[in-house]
């Protein structure tokens, strides 16, 4: 079990570089050309994407594009506004080291059937069981005073949400995603998770018991091995 866990930053962006004045452009343009992809590195160049740790709330916009490619970003955290990518089916983000976890919001891309992620660097995944921080002692923090439900949309305060973590399919991978609740019914109403993975919503924190990580099963089926060999050589 690995229990490595990292601070959740909030506030990570410099919205007064040219970084990110080039990039709310570019969305700008793709979302007026209706193009298919999004692709900033390309765009910025990688000194330029290298200064990005999130996306513009503006990316709901982008209404048309079927691929996201963030390909090797310096990405620290992705807005709740990309579940509003309605036409999304192909989201890239491998080796964005730097990216831990994931909006809940992204489950409403109902078309997202494909992705590439780099699942080592990721909240409770089967490699390493890396540890989910704490979100009573730090909770996530996205611009303005308010955020939405992330289940029935309701507007509310940064008091008044129940911020959990859930590990969920998104496109190929299991994610681990953010969810900001209203209320029990809410929080009721958030999917089961897959096998092998924590079979709830919770606040997270590095006592939090996992299954166990890609070593430590390998580990138990030695075991169980052994044991059955046992039992059929000493009956």
């Amino acid at each position: 079990m690995n229990n490595r866990i990292k601070k959740i930053e909030n506030n990570v962006q410099d919205k007064n570089s040219a970084a990110w004045k080039k990039l709310c452009d570019y969305i700008d343009r793709v979302a007026e050309d209706g193009n298919e992809e999004f692709s900033p590195a390309n765009e910025l160049g990688y000194e330029l994407f290298s200064q990005i740790y999130t996306l513009p709330e503006t990316i709901s916009k982008l209404k048309k594009v079927k691929k996201v490619s963030l390909y090797g970003s310096k990405l620290k955290r992705i807005p709740p506004e990309i579940g509003q990518m309605e036409s999304l089916e192909n989201f890239v983000p491998y080796t964005s080291y730097s990216l831990h976890w994931f909006p809940y919001e992204i489950t409403e891309c109902k078309n997202l059937k494909d992705s590439a992620v780099s699942t080592r660097a990721l909240y409770g995944n089967y490699k390493n069981r890396m540890s989910f921080p704490d979100l009573s002692q730090n909770p996530v923090r996205y611009s303005g005073e308010t955020v939405n439900c992330s289940v029935c949309r309701k507007k509310m305060t940064y008091d008044e949400t129940n911020q959990l973590w859930i590990s969920l399919w998104v496109g190929t991978d299991v994610l681990p995603l953010l969810a900001n609740i209203c209320s029990e019914h809410c929080k009721n109403a958030l999917p089961k998770p897959p096998e092998n993975y924590i079979q709830k919503a919770h606040k997270g924190s590095s006592t939090l018991p996992q299954p166990p990580d890609e070593n430590e099963s390998f580990e138990l089926q030695i075991q169980e091995y052994e044991r059955e060999q046992n039992t059929i050589n000493n009956p």
